[in-house]
């Protein structure tokens, strides 16, 4: 639950069935940042919106909190909630590469698990996202602004990251707003989500391997195995129009049948030249599934993708 701006626990919501992580999104935009009320005046600017996953159930101090400032989106009635150190002091916020920087940075010194969020709803594009360093992962999914017309499936910013160097994850998830006017006909629910491999459903053990980056994002499809054997790349997922396999380089590769039948598996040629290697899985409707990039100096053997 990652309300914008105020951060409160709700752990009250966890059952043997069900675990409820703790976050809340922060951002800034260009050329101020809104105020209640006023957050249509700055649509047309561009912004970015950051998401703090708490690692522990007990972490519930807002580490970058503004006494008077910010709080919008319908979140003002519970500013009194939020929990914050006395002694801090207020944080003003910025729209530069080093006011995302320093959000990312304290985040994670404060025990979150970093997303960059929306790209494309943000208005921002390379000049702006290519200095935004250490965030854990980005959006490839954003639900909400996908069914509200933005182009919210981001492969190409992805790998743009990651051929800086940057070793990423990926992520999907709904950013469902309940107050939500533009998305009444089709719904901003259940249309992409973070398929995570963990333990147990257990606090620690889902935001370890959200660390370790043992998930995929998804519209759809499934991805059953993964790994690398004798040189070659194996995955098998749910019925699919299509498999592809990008890496670093210019070498890329796609499976599927010429008469359009569904493939449940594909295996591709491996090289460590190839830098990286990530997957994607197509289904007749279109929708994809994308998992974390794999970088060739840790690639994962049989068993452990």
């Amino acid at each position: 639950y990652t309300d914008h701006d105020v951060f409160i626990g709700h752990n009250e919501l966890t059952d043997e069935g069900f675990l409820a992580l703790n976050g809340f999104e922060i951002g800034g935009t260009e050329n101020g940042n809104r105020e209640p009320g006023e957050e249509w005046d700055f649509m047309p600017l561009r912004c970015y919106h950051i998401c703090y996953i708490a690692k522990e159930p007990d972490n519930l101090l807002h580490p970058c909190w503004h006494r008077t400032k910010y709080v919008s989106y319908g979140t003002a009635p519970w500013r009194d909630q939020v929990q914050y150190l006395e002694s801090t002091v207020d944080y003003e916020r910025d729209y530069t590469p080093k006011a995302f920087n320093d959000l990312v940075r304290m985040g994670k010194e404060n025990g979150f698990y970093v997303t960059y969020n929306h790209p494309a709803w943000s208005l921002e594009s390379y000049p702006e996202y290519s200095t935004y360093e250490g965030m854990d992962a980005v959006e490839i999914y954003n639900g909400g602004c996908y069914v509200a017309g933005h182009a919210e499936y981001n492969p190409r910013v992805y790998d743009d990251l990651l051929r800086q160097g940057k070793r990423v994850f990926v992520s999907g998830g709904d950013d469902n707003h309940a107050t939500n006017p533009d998305a009444g006909l089709c719904g901003d629910c259940g249309i992409a989500w973070t398929v995570i491999r963990a333990d147990k459903l257990e606090y620690r053990s889902v935001t370890r391997a959200l660390e370790k980056g043992h998930f995929y994002a998804s519209m759809g499809p499934s991805i059953h195995d993964l790994y690398v054997e004798d040189g070659k790349v194996h995955v098998t997922t749910s019925e699919a129009a299509q498999i592809t396999m990008n890496t670093a380089t210019r070498w890329a590769f796609r499976a599927a049948k010429p008469d359009g039948s569904p493939i449940t598996e594909a295996t591709f040629r491996y090289d460590p030249k190839f830098g990286y290697l990530r997957l994607t899985v197509t289904d007749a409707r279109g929708m994809t599934a994308v998992t974390n990039a794999y970088f060739c100096d840790t690639i994962p053997v049989q068993g452990e993708a």
